[in-house]
């Protein structure tokens, strides 16, 4: 055990000093005195190194059935089994064939271990890189890739392409990230969606509004509640971030802007949007990573198994059969076990849709905002130029909108006005 290791000074205690290198994710671990191990991440504490490993690589791929805790978990950088055969050397002893900790690795484990050690390996190469660019971690809402986080992080002008998943092959670097990457079905691979979704009129209605103003991508966040009982992902409300890239100080303040409001409603955050303003509503394999990190933060925070949900809006792709905008969910896969360092797979996810009664008065308010934000902007949309044919840019957003708006039009005269206000501006 490591309680046996560290009596007999073979390790140390230390903050850091443990590691798991595993389907392109890492993660740290504390060696307390007595053996134990806290996950930084958490703080949760594991008695054994299989017992870590096998929650850690779980929460990456929730098929994964063992550890291999002493061949996966690293003391130093150096592989605990070599610690333990360094012990029973000491003391004489031969390796038994099944260790105490955990039964014999299979074959398709040490391989997978062999591929884990090489792309540890290519990733400590771009991980100093990747370092020495993002900004430090300042809160539970700070996403996984600088460019996923502030809007308006470039415009696109070139239709992109999709690819279909299996044409992905092996991880590349050369590879353009922001290649298109088509959704596949759960029912295409014999399989059930993990949880059901249900998402709010005024959700789709706010996060199509983000996306009809600019001409660049835009994100936002996305606020909920998940029964673990029903396995329910409820969607209640979208975040927009009113930020730019480039701007860190910005997106900070609307981080945590975004978090207080999440707290003062109850709510939990559950997911992200990002629009590719002309270009279909599919994940680019940045988007692919992005996901699959939150995926894990998200389940990381949480005791159990908890789902993220990504949201795609395409307002002005030219593929579109009409004015409505695009919205398509996501959530990614992990690659097959026998493949770790290829890409996640993106999977199409079946939402209930739930048409709300009115509109807020908050999301009224967060329409003035995002205008008032825009306003002026070099790539902010011209609202009053022509779309197509028979319709401006402004009638094509109210047709997109006039499908999530709820029947009660109470408050139509204010969205009048914020429609006014963005003839003016624009």
């Amino acid at each position: 055990t490591l309680r046996v290791l560290l009596k007999d000074a073979l390790l140390e205690p230390g903050a850091g000093v443990l590691s798991i290198y595993y389907l392109g994710k890492k993660f740290m671990g504390d060696l307390q005195p007595d053996g134990r191990i806290v996950w930084q991440e958490t703080g949760q504490v594991f008695n054994s190194p299989s017992a870590w490993a096998t929650h850690c690589k779980k929460l990456v791929n929730p098929a994964k059935k063992s550890g291999c805790g002493w061949a996966s978990v690293k003391y130093k950088g150096q592989k605990l089994d070599k610690y333990k055969a360094a012990w029973l050397r000491r003391h004489q002893l031969h390796i038994p064939t099944a260790a105490a900790d955990e039964s014999p690795a299979s074959e398709g484990e040490e391989e997978e271990l062999l591929m884990e050690e090489e792309e540890e390996d290519v990733l400590a190469g771009v991980s100093t890189e990747d370092k020495s660019r993002r900004p430090p971690a300042k809160g539970p809402l700070e996403p996984a890739h600088a460019e996923a986080v502030p809007p308006g992080k470039r415009v696109e002008n070139k239709i992109r392409v999709p690819v279909r998943y299996c044409m992905l092959g092996s991880r590349d670097s050369a590879r353009n990230p922001h290649t298109l990457v088509e959704v596949t079905s759960f029912a295409a691979i014999n399989k059930f969606q993990p949880f059901n979704v249900a998402i709010s009129s005024n959700v789709l209605f706010l996060l199509d509004f983000h996306s009809h103003l600019t001409r660049s991508e835009v994100v936002g966040y996305l606020g909920g509640r998940w029964d673990i009982n029903s396995q329910m992902l409820t969607v209640l409300r979208a975040f927009p971030c009113r930020s730019r890239l480039g701007d860190a100080d910005m997106a900070a303040t609307m981080e945590e802007e975004i978090y207080q409001s999440l707290l003062l409603r109850g709510l939990s955050l559950v997911g992200w949007y990002h629009s590719h303003p002309h270009s279909p509503a599919l994940p680019s394999l940045q988007d692919i990573d992005s996901q699959m990190d939150y995926q894990l933060r998200l389940q990381g925070s949480s005791n159990g198994f908890q789902p993220c949900l990504a949201l795609l809006c395409s307002p002005y792709y030219s593929g579109n059969p009409g004015p409505e905008s695009k919205i398509s969910p996501f959530w990614v896969m992990p690659p097959p076990e026998q493949r770790p360092s290829d890409y996640g797979i993106p999977m199409d996810v079946e939402m209930a849709y739930v048409q709300d009664n009115f509109l807020t008065n908050d999301i009224l308010h967060e329409m003035m905002l995002l205008v008032e934000f825009y306003k002026g902007a070099p790539d902010l949309v011209r609202f009053q130029e022509p779309w197509s044919q028979e319709h401006t840019y402004l009638d094509k957003l109210k047709i997109s909108l006039a499908s999530r708006t709820p029947k009660d039009q109470g408050l139509c005269h204010v969205l009048e006005q914020v429609y006014g206000l963005l003839k003016q501006g624009s």
